[in-house]
């Protein structure tokens, strides 16, 4: 028999990989500004001004400096 819990997460999307800059730090949380001008916070390494990969709240690394393209859908 299946799990019920597990079929139900299995409907859940993944959460997406976001990319920002990091504004401020406090203790291990850094706040990250978005592209789209929303600020964001994750846990993990990273300085002030670093450009970071991060999921969920949590930092998964950096991110190259490249020009960021937003399209409005």
């Amino acid at each position: 028999m299946r799990n019920p819990y597990k079929v139900l997460r299995d409907l859940m999307p993944d959460p997406p990989l976001q990319v920002g800059t990091v504004v401020s730090i406090t203790g291990s949380v850094a706040s990250i500004q978005l592209p789209g001008g929303g600020v964001a916070q994750a846990r993990g390494e990273a300085a002030v001004n670093d450009r970071v990969f991060f999921r969920d709240g949590v930092i998964e690394g950096p991110a190259p400096t490249l020009p960021i393209v937003l399209i409005d859908v």
